[in-house]
């Protein structure tokens, strides 16, 4: 009999759970698409916005080309490799911060108390604040990342290309993005009580993406280190990305955590889910 309620407790609970993701999708798209609309009405403007995102995300890849007009590889890394690198994490960062990019506005609505907005609605909350404002012109930076990282993948020669090798590039791609999206959220989270550190919390996603840009050859021991087992943003693109590449793993790191990227996110994700529970419990609407 304990058993039997055991197994009923765990399918209620996840079927709880199942109805509380449907819902913040729902809301999440409805939102999203309000804001699509008003995007679209003015067209022009947003072609012009799309071009420009394009562009500045375009000059950290100039700074690139720049760097292999001077020498012929970086870190024993190839131009073509580097380009991959920049392309996966650039793709995934994109991703991220294209759904959750309205994350870091969370220090302004606690201080001014324009989130007591989203309290007062019948609908999940993260959802809310995440599709708010939501900026299809961020599509520029995934683009520009994507063609960067189809150029390296037509550049890279000496890769033997295996069906999970294949496989590995766009679950790093997906993963990659829940993971920024998971740091955007306990950033956000963080900002309930430190409504000014945007800009720190800013360090770990924004930061963590230029870094991840560049091989983990070039970077101190201890940071690739803290990259692995602290803050796990080496799984984004570095250690699933030396595995396409045929390269070792970092000293010290076992080679089978070029394919933990997935259960990394889902680690990840469920830290950023208690962390924004956290937050929202602690919040007292404005000086909280």
């Amino acid at each position: 009999m304990p058993a039997a309620r055991t197994a009923g407790d765990a399918r209620a609970a996840q079927a709880s759970l199942a109805r509380a993701a449907a819902e913040s999708w729902r809301t999440y798209r409805m939102i999203a698409a309000m804001w699509i609309r008003s995007t679209m009405t003015y067209r022009s403007s947003f072609a012009l916005t799309l071009l420009s995102s394009f562009t500045v995300t375009f000059f950290d890849f100039v700074v690139i080309l720049l760097m292999f007009g001077q020498v012929e590889g970086l870190g024993g890394f190839s131009f073509a490799e580097v380009a991959f690198l920049y392309g996966t994490t650039g793709v995934s960062f994109g991703l991220a911060d294209l759904v959750a990019g309205s994350l870091p506005r969370m220090g302004k609505r606690v201080r001014d108390g324009s989130l007591d907005t989203f309290l007062l609605r019948p609908a999940p909350v993260l959802a809310q604040v995440a599709a708010d404002r939501f900026a299809l012109r961020r599509l520029g930076r995934v683009t520009q990342g994507l063609l960067v990282l189809i150029g390296g993948l037509v550049l890279l020669d000496g890769v033997a290309w295996t069906p999970l090798k294949v496989l590995l590039v766009p679950v790093m791609l997906l993963s990659g993005a829940l993971i920024f999206a998971a740091l955007m959220v306990v950033g956000a989270s963080a900002l309930f009580w430190l409504q000014d550190a945007a800009e720190v919390t800013n360090s770990f996603t924004y930061g963590g993406n230029t870094m991840l840009q560049y091989p983990p050859t070039i970077f101190a021991q201890d940071l690739v280190r803290g990259v692995v087992y602290v803050v796990p943003l080496a799984f984004v693109n570095w250690l699933p990305a030396l595995y396409v590449l045929g390269r070792p793993a970092p000293a010290g790191v076992p080679g089978w955590t070029a394919f933990a990227s997935p259960l990394v996110a889902v680690a990840c994700c469920a830290v950023a889910g208690w962390a924004w529970r956290t937050g929202l419990r602690a919040y007292r609407s404005t000086g909280s």
